[in-house]
């Protein structure tokens, strides 16, 4: 072999083990950055829990009893005998109408009687003597019952010149003043008295909703159902929760046809008159889910309105999936339906995944996972 052909040899031999160098190094490198690409992410095993939380729905706050004060006659207003907001008892007279009209027609009135009074005793001894007919004094008698039919309308208009109160409570706005000519024609009440020894809290439930609620309390019929329906609370509209718990009384029989929800009622007992017509708040409907499948809400996230979640694969692969959300209680989210206890999740860090992204597995203990966050800062 010469000595050229030999150089040759050891040359081609170098290059090839330069090259087998390289690729070993950029394996190695592509190794590297594999597993620096899976980042470590805690994971836990979904269990089932049995929680309790609640469901807040706007309410409209009114007294047991709102009665509207109307005049039953026509005349002017005299005298407003009480003002806004005063308490009254049921037959207190709240407004008074001029009444000289009318006392000048009653006076009338009461000469008519009078005078037909008189014509019937004059009648009666002549019919008894077979002086006259018979007719003729029963003519004479109806004439009187009219006339005594008159007056007494006119005095019961005189009558209802005092306009009182229809019930027990408190007097609202006063629509009308001294001077202003009133009748039991108008559309607007006088005032309006509110009975708020108790008061009724009226609020809505859509279709799903309502059904949810009937399916979690026991009972055969609609009515044995509500009158299991747990107490309810009463948050206010400064965010204080009421003193007294409330029970829910009744629902309206069906679903509107405008806005697919029913009307529901509460009653609160008030025995220190805090609330009063028009208050609102939200009433707070506790609700326990038994072995109910729940995840902490730190490890969901939100995509075009969906809560999604990420699942651990075996080859230690994240994918997403849509989770449909039953409630919200503290930290957790209470799962319909996505997932369930053959589930492993990341906990936490959600914002750093992508669908198909390896992860280094951290396994935690699913209580662990799932505790309330304690809050450092409080406004």
């Amino acid at each position: 072999m010469t000595t050229n052909k030999l150089i040759s040899i050891l040359t081609i031999a170098s290059v090839f083990l330069v090259m087998v160098s390289c690729g070993n190094k950029d394996n190695a490198q592509a190794a590297t950055a594999q597993q620096q690409q899976a980042l470590p992410f805690p994971v836990t095993q979904i269990q089932t829990q049995t929680v309790e939380g609640y469901n807040e729905y706007p309410v409209n706050i009114e007294g047991i009893v709102n009665s509207d004060v109307r005049a039953k006659t026509s005349g002017y207003i005299q005298k407003v005998l009480v003002d806004e907001g005063a308490r009254v008892r049921k037959g207190q007279p709240l407004f008074r109408l001029e009444t000289q009209s009318l006392s000048q027609d009653a006076e009338a009135a009461k000469a008519q009687v009078n005078v037909a009074q008189v014509e019937v005793d004059k009648l009666k001894p002549l019919v008894e003597k077979n002086i006259i007919s018979p007719v003729q004094l029963e003519t004479a008698k109806a004439n009187l019952a009219q006339a005594k039919a008159a007056y007494s309308s006119i005095a019961a208009n005189i009558s209802y010149a005092t306009v009182k109160s229809p019930v027990d409570g408190y007097v609202g706005s006063i629509n009308f003043r001294e001077g202003a000519l009133v009748s039991a024609a108008d559309a607007t009440p006088l005032t309006t008295v509110s009975d708020i020894s108790k008061v009724y809290a009226f609020f809505t439930l859509n279709e799903a909703q309502y059904i949810d609620h009937l399916k979690r309390m026991k009972g055969q019929t609609k009515a044995e159902r509500i009158k299991n329906s747990p107490d309810v609370s009463l948050v206010l509209a400064n965010g204080d929760i009421y003193s007294e718990k409330g029970r829910i009384q009744t629902s309206t029989g069906q679903i509107s046809e405008t806005t697919g929800t029913i009307k529901v009622r509460a009653a609160f007992d008030n025995p220190n008159e805090l609330l009063t017509n028009g208050n609102s708040g939200k009433i707070r409907i506790p609700s326990t889910y038994e072995n109910a499948v729940v995840v902490p809400q730190s490890s969901t996230f939100e995509q075009q309105g969906k809560v999604m979640i990420y699942t651990l694969g075996e080859d230690n692969k994240v994918s997403s999936k849509i989770i449909e959300v039953e409630a919200k209680v503290d930290n957790l989210y209470v799962v319909k339906s996505g997932i369930d206890t053959n589930t492993k999740i990341v906990a936490s860090g959600v914002s750093k995944l992508r669908d198909g992204m390896p992860i280094a597995p951290q396994e935690i203990p699913f209580n662990e996972a799932t505790k309330k966050v304690a809050t450092l800062f409080k406004n």
